[in-house]
């Protein structure tokens, strides 16, 4: 026998004739090499989906189970609508890998844009979840028809090789999205790019591969569509962030000063004239207003000086990474340390080094006292050592589940750990009156978890009624009062702090509220279903 395999087949014309497949082996390692791209790519653009659904949209257990049914559902699809292309399995593969090249590789542009001038997202994003899914169905396939082309084998030892290599492909795709593409693309980029490796992919399936059972004609009609492919992508990917940049300010009312897409969030900083003549600056996390410089102090001194009014040498803060706690409570000079735990190192890099905002907080990253430790709360409380004076929880509102762990029955017990006998707690709990369930669901944690509450309220114009909860391990609720040499303050007072404990009957605890656990996130649902009306 001769080193070229002689089996029947069909041409990308439809006629029978000699397959002749020079060097079989590397045709085949090529062959799989393709398996694994596409591989690698489809997972990319599933992930790429809910990363996206995520921050737009939030709810990520909802947008995850959202993307991949449809995308599973689809591809069961796509893998029955590609039988009858088997016959023209080389030109068809190529024309799927152009395809999903633009409905992929232009899928985050394409929604982003839709969600910013059109108010439209999850009804697109099913389309292009269930389009770039039926396309992923159709490559296995069409590649398992031209595998089998070059060397025959027995169904199961073909499936086994092929699934093997697709699920390795999906292995290194899943990893390169978080590790690689985001942090040196950013989602619009990373996207285009996988886009032009399944142009890329196509052509050299048909080109190199194949390209002696391919006629000439055919071979020039696709290499001219994949090159206009590629330049479509690369246009796109030039003028990304132009188009990002001019949709982003479509979602905001003000003039956009700062934006900064992070592994962890979007962080968007904007400021303008506000309705006092100054100026107003405003820090959105994933679109979600965080301050505005108009009123922040009356969040952050109700925040800070109830948890300072007893014992404060030291002090921990989770989240805050803005500062603007910090300097309300390096007020006091008899705190002697004061430990922030954030998550998100570009957040302290904001507060730490961007003029406004550093103008905001009074430099107050550059105090000796302050310790600043980038880490996942829940995580780095389980190791924490104590004991904290007092504790300040100011995280974002809890909307997924990576943000209702930290309103969690477990992750209050864990800090009763680290507490001293008679340290003060307060968390940053959200509106009393626009979401009243979140609120008490997380008063009726910081109880379950074993200690004592006194829930409180205050306005904050930018935000409306805002609720916070104090708590303490003692058996009676800690004093909702203010240190006796307390700093002056712009808008809290004795009398103030008196009436905020104060709730109106149709904003008391309601029946049936249920605590916060890990295994039972209820305040998602909560969250969802209050803040959608509002």
């Amino acid at each position: 026998m001769g080193a070229r395999r002689h089996l029947p087949r069909h041409g990308t014309d439809g006629r029978r004739g000699p397959l002749v497949i020079p060097r079989p082996r590397l045709a085949r390692f090529l062959l799989l090499l393709t398996v694994f791209l596409c591989a690698a790519c489809g997972l990319v653009y599933e992930l790429a989906l809910v990363a996206l659904g995520g921050y737009l949209i939030g709810n990520t257990v909802f947008q995850t189970s959202l993307v991949l049914s449809v995308m599973v559902f689809a591809m069961g699809v796509g893998s029955l609508a590609a039988k009858p292309l088997r016959s023209r399995a080389v030109g068809a593969f190529a024309l799927v890998e152009g395809l999903l090249a633009l409905v992929g590789g232009f899928s985050v542009l394409l929604l982003y844009v839709l969600f910013a001038w059109v108010g439209i997202y999850t009804e697109a994003m099913v389309v292009v979840a269930f389009v770039v899914g039926m396309l992923i169905g159709a490559e296995i396939p069409l590649l398992m028809t031209m595998l089998q082309r070059i060397k025959r084998q027995e169904a199961g030892g073909a499936v086994a090789d092929m699934f093997a290599v697709d699920y390795l492909g999906a292995l290194v795709g899943g990893l390169c999205f978080p590790l690689m593409l985001l942090p040196t693309f950013g989602q619009l980029k990373g996207a285009l790019v996988v886009g032009a490796v399944n142009a890329a992919v196509g052509m050299a399936v048909v080109l190199w591969i194949f390209r002696r059972q391919t006629r000439r004609f055919v071979r020039a009609s696709l290499l001219t569509t994949m090159a206009v492919i590629l330049a479509l992508l690369g246009g796109a990917y030039a003028f990304a962030e132009d188009i990002e940049v001019t949709a982003r300010q479509r979602l905001y009312r003000d003039p956009i000063l700062l934006a900064e897409r992070t592994p962890y969030q979007e962080i968007v900083v904007t400021r303008s004239f506000a309705f006092t003549g100054g100026r107003d600056l405003r820090l959105f996390l994933n679109g979600d207003l965080q301050f505005s410089s108009v009123d922040e102090y009356r969040y952050h001194e109700a925040l800070t000086h109830p948890a300072l009014a007893g014992t404060r040498g030291r002090v921990l803060v989770l989240g805050g990474g803005d500062g603007l706690a910090l300097r309300e409570i390096l007020r006091y000079p008899d705190v002697e340390e004061v430990t922030l735990v954030e998550m998100d190192p570009a957040m302290t890099d904001l507060g730490n080094g961007f003029g406004p905002l550093r103008d905001l907080n009074e430099r107050s990253f550059e105090d000796e006292r302050v310790n600043v430790v980038h880490d996942d709360a829940f995580n780095w409380l389980r190791d924490a050592r104590g004991p904290w004076d007092a504790v300040l929880i100011d995280f974002p509102d809890p909307e997924d589940t990576a943000t209702a762990k930290l309103y969690s029955v477990e992750f209050y017990s864990m800090l009763t750990r680290v507490l001293a006998p008679d340290a003060r707690v307060v968390v940053q709990s959200g509106s009393p009156f626009f979401a009243p369930n979140s609120y008490w669901s997380i008063e009726a944690s910081l109880r379950e978890a074993g200690l004592s509450t006194t829930p409180y309220h205050v306005d904050v114009p930018s935000f409306g009624n805002w609720g916070f909860v104090l708590a303490a391990q003692s058996s009676d609720p800690p004093d909702l009062a203010l240190s006796p040499d307390a700093p002056p303050q712009r808008y809290l007072s004795r009398e103030v702090l008196a009436a905020s404990s104060v709730f109106p009957p149709d904003r008391q605890r309601p029946p049936g509220i249920r605590p916060n656990t890990l295994m039972e996130p209820v305040i998602i649902e909560y969250s969802k279903d209050e803040w959608q009306y509002n």
